[in-house]
């Protein structure tokens, strides 16, 4: 049995751990504090991040990240986007040469607009065909009390993706192959800032229809950049853009979504970010992604209003759903 490391000890990552070990893998967790790792191998729990769930034997933790990384076969990556890749520069001695690097995460890089795979390349300077990403409909809480639910893993070779895949899935957590990482990765990423739209309608006190509307508008919104970046159409369709948008729209497990709701109580940025507990990405890649919006001439009016709302330059009751274009709209008789 190979082993595998999982880097990150947050809710996702020990969530992702358990389905590693569920599905039969020797799995090491790395812990940034010492403490954690004590409480993951001594009581099989991590009380902070998911309260209530008992971990198996098979997640051991460590806070030495050469010890969970020397003879890994592949390397999952479950840290805050923005710190990436200050943590690939740090661990990038300890990198298997021939590991299969795995990216959990959901976000753009704010300096660069750069997607979590093409960071992981150009830091470790990785094949594409060991860097895969898993996107789905997965919030964390639900998976680890076992509730049935599938996501993808993409990567440029399909045979990564497959060994993704096989190490990944198991009785209550199914993973399906693309080859569509672009499409794979932008699902995620982009389906957060919808969700943070729709916290913000809801902490209004707006209804189901002002929510549907900016769920399928944002939707349409969100395909169109993807698709102007060469992601592939079906993808945004699938369990990477429409199934984990429905996931995270109006889920009060979604940090994103909680995170528009307190904006749209009339909370500021600033005390929106010290009130949540961990990162919601979608905040921090809001301003990259309507860079490379412009770049592509791609209009995004949704992912726009919420910034100005997160800038404190439009009031909450004024995000409007119906603003995008016409013609994506089938017309009437």
């Amino acid at each position: 049995m190979s082993k595998i490391a999982v880097m990150g000890a947050g809710a996702w990552g020990t969530t992702f751990a358990k389905v590693l070990a569920d599905a039969g893998c020797d799995v090491m967790l790395w812990a940034r504090r010492p403490d954690l790792a004590d409480e993951i191998n001594t009581e099989h729990r991590n009380g902070d991040y998911l309260p209530g769930i008992e971990l198996p034997e098979g997640v051991r933790a460590s806070a030495s990240v050469e010890e969970v990384l020397v003879g890994a076969s592949q390397v999952y990556l479950a840290v805050p986007s923005q710190s990436l890749r200050s943590n690939l520069e740090q661990w990038g001695p300890h990198l298997p040469a021939d590991a299969i690097l795995v990216s959990l995460m959901k976000g753009v890089e704010k300096d660069t607009g750069l997607r979590m795979s093409e960071v992981i390349a150009e830091v470790t300077g990785f094949s594409l065909d060991q860097i895969a990403v898993v996107s789905g409909p997965n919030l964390s809480l639900e998976i680890a009390a076992e509730q049935p639910t599938a996501s993808v893993a993409a990567s440029a070779s399909l045979e990564t993706a497959e060994l993704v895949a096989k190490a990944s899935s198991n009785s209550y957590f199914t993973t399906f192959t693309n080859t569509d990482v672009i499409g794979t990765e932008f699902g995620g990423i982009l389906k957060n800032l919808i969700a943070v739209a729709i916290g913000i309608v809801n902490g209004v006190g707006y209804g189901q229809n002002t929510k549907a509307s900016i769920m399928t508008r944002g939707l349409a919104e969100i395909s169109r950049f993807a698709v102007a970046h060469g992601a592939k159409s079906k993808t945004m369709n699938g369990l990477a853009g429409l199934g984990d948008l429905i996931a995270t729209a109006e889920s009060p497990l979604s940090r994103n979504f909680k995170a528009g709701e307190m904006l749209g109580k009339g909370y500021r940025l600033n005390e929106v970010l010290k009130r949540l507990s961990q990162t919601a990405e979608g905040l921090a890649s809001i301003a990259p992604v309507l860079t490379l919006a412009e770049a592509k001439g791609v209009k995004m009016p949704i992912v726009e209003q919420v910034y100005l709302v997160m800038q404190g330059k439009m009031h909450p009751r004024e995000i409007a759903p119906h603003l995008t274009h016409e013609s994506d709209e089938p017309q009437g008789e």
